[in-house]
C-alpha cells in the first residue's frame, strides 16, 4: 500500500518545462541588455555586452533544446515523479527557516540571526534542550565573531543588538 504522503508533489516533465521557460526568459533578458549596452567588437576590443550576448544566446538555445526534448522525445514517456510529498516536506522544513534567517540578517544582523537559526534547528530538529542549544549557538557565534571581526578584520552585517553592545 502506498502512503498518501508518498504521492508525487511535482512531475519531472512539469519542472523541466518550468526550468526551460525560466532559462529562456533569463537568456532573452541577457541578450536584450547586451544589445542595450553594446555587443559588438569595436576597434579597442569587445563592448561590455559582447560575451554576455553569447551566454544569453547559449541559454536560449539550450532552452529550445529542452523544449524539443520535452515535447518531442519525451512526449510518450510515462510520467515520472520529480519529488514526493514526503521529500518536499523535508526540503521545505529546511528552506523556510533558511529564508526567514536570511531576512532576519537584514533586520537584526548576522550574529543575532545566526544564534536564533542554530538554536532553532537544535531545538526543533535535534530535540536538544534550550540550555544546550543556547550554549552551542552562542559558542559558534562567538567563534565566528573572533574569526571574522578580529582575526580577518572582515565585518559581517550587524544589527541593533551589536550597536547596543558597541560592536559596530
Amino acid at each position: 500500500m502506498s502512503n498518501s504522503t508518498d504521492r508525487s508533489a511535482a512531475s519531472r516533465k512539469t519542472l523541466e518545462w518550468i526550468t526551460a521557460v525560466g532559462m529562456l526568459a533569463l537568456g532573452l533578458l541577457v541578450i536584450y541588455d547586451s544589445v542595450r549596452v553594446g555587443m559588438r567588437w569595436v576597434e579597442d576590443g569587445p563592448q561590455a555586452g559582447y560575451f554576455p550576448f553569447y551566454i544569453g544566446l547559449l541559454l536560449c538555445l539550450s532552452s529550445v533544446w529542452n523544449f524539443a526534448k520535452i515535447f518531442l522525445l519525451d512526449a510518450n514517456a510515462a510520467p515520472r515523479s520529480f519529488v514526493s510529498m514526503t521529500a518536499l516536506k523535508l526540503i521545505l522544513a529546511m528552506l523556510v527557516p533558511t529564508i526567514v534567517y536570511v531576512v532576519l540578517i537584514a533586520w537584526i544582523g548576522f550574529y543575532a540571526a545566526s544564534i536564533l537559526y542554530i538554536g532553532f534547528f537544535m531545538i526543533w530538529l535535534g530535540k536538544y534542550s534550550w540550555l544546550r542549544s543556547t550554549a552551542v549557538a552562542a559558542s559558534v557565534i562567538i567563534a565566528i565573531f573572533v574569526l571574522f571581526e578580529i582575526w580577518f578584520r572582515v565585518p559581517l552585517p550587524k544589527g541593533p543588538i551589536e550597536a547596543f553592545l558597541g560592536l559596530n
